[in-house]
């Protein structure tokens, strides 16, 4: 008997990733409820003979054959997503992140901490098999002690204008997935932030209030540096590389190309562009991802990314957004002794 029983809180683009990579790849679980506002996603609970589909995610936590919870709604649904969830004893994955506010997060994360349930973050590019890699190099020293991190993260083209005004802004949107991945690469708490912005690429995109291009400066409590810099429109393809300098040696990843060929003749080289789709990058990292999730609750351990790596994540967030607009280092702890 399949002793992890799921539902799924909203079946957007998401939701329907992690819906498929359950039903078709995880024997142990059993997906038997998804819930979402739109009743026309009623179709993917058709598809996979799912018995029970709810508008109301209440319904769906109330279900007493849910155990666990998987949230893939919008983010300003997020908080009470969980809070529902962990206050009925569910265990809980959802993706990033818990809410844009960080009083609000400190407060779900209290709650979640007193009922005891798992709860996961989706940072899943810690679970992709490159920077995976990478970070296996760190952990068995190969590198030394980590020096200089390069982070580039560069989209291929900027998120519609409706879905800026709503996301929270690039540092907590997008480069938020940098900001997890400095620190699990350096494996140290962040010390102080100095971020830069500007509206390069579309001028709509400063009018919503938000910047597209943007340089951020981590130096961490080891004395570690990361660099971020971040894009929202790479012309040649979705650009995802990471380099760590260490005292022992260097590590580091190219991006993902549709293949790897290359081609000279007199006039020069070509190759294949990076892929060109976020969804095309990280199929692996969201299968592994959930496989560690499953793990987690199978053997009683506690999570690869926890509530407190999220709120730290958010927290430089903020900081990058003070240090942008007042020009100035912001050391991370102003942001956490925020309540």
């Amino acid at each position: 008997m399949k002793q992890i029983k799921i539902g799924i809180i909203g079946v957007g683009r998401m939701g329907q990733i992690h819906l498929d990579n359950l039903i078709q790849k995880f024997s142990e679980v059993e997906v038997v409820a998804i819930s979402d506002i739109n009743v026309e996603a009623r179709q993917w609970a058709a598809k996979y003979n799912i018995s029970k589909f709810y508008s109301d995610y209440q319904d769906l936590i109330s279900n007493q054959q849910v155990n666990t919870v998987v949230i893939c709604s919008p983010t300003n649904q997020h908080a009470e997503n969980i809070i529902a969830a962990a206050q009925a004893g569910k265990n809980i994955f959802c993706e990033k992140p818990m809410d844009l506010s960080m009083q609000t997060a400190m407060r779900v994360l209290q709650i979640v901490e007193k009922t005891g349930v798992k709860f996961m973050l989706g940072f899943n590019r810690r679970f992709d098999p490159n920077f995976m890699k990478i970070k296996s190099l760190i952990d068995e020293g190969k590198v030394g002690e980590p020096q200089i991190v390069k982070i580039t993260s560069r989209d291929p083209a900027p998120p519609p204008i409706d879905y800026i005004k709503s996301s929270g802004g690039m540092f907590l949107d997008m480069t938020i997935h940098d900001f997890d991945m400095a620190r699990f690469m350096v494996n140290s708490e962040v010390k102080s932030i100095f971020a830069v912005g500007r509206n390069l690429i579309d001028p709509e995109i400063g009018i919503a209030g938000d910047i597209d291009t943007a340089v951020v400066t981590i130096t961490f409590e080891s004395g570690a540096i990361a660099t971020i810099d971040n894009s929202r429109q790479a012309v040649y393809g979705y650009d995802q590389r990471v380099e760590v300098f260490g005292s022992e040696g260097m590590a580091g990843t190219e991006n993902n190309k549709s293949d790897n060929h290359y081609y000279y003749n007199k006039n020069g080289q070509s190759e294949s562009l990076p892929l060109h789709f976020f969804m095309d990058r990280y199929i692996p990292s969201y299968f592994n991802e959930m496989k560690a999730f499953i793990h987690c609750i199978v053997h009683d351990e506690a999570p690869k990314v926890g509530g407190q790596d999220g709120l730290i994540s958010l927290a430089i967030g903020w900081a990058a957004n003070t240090s942008m607009q007042e020009n100035r280092v912001v050391m991370l702890k102003e942001m956490l002794n925020l309540r």
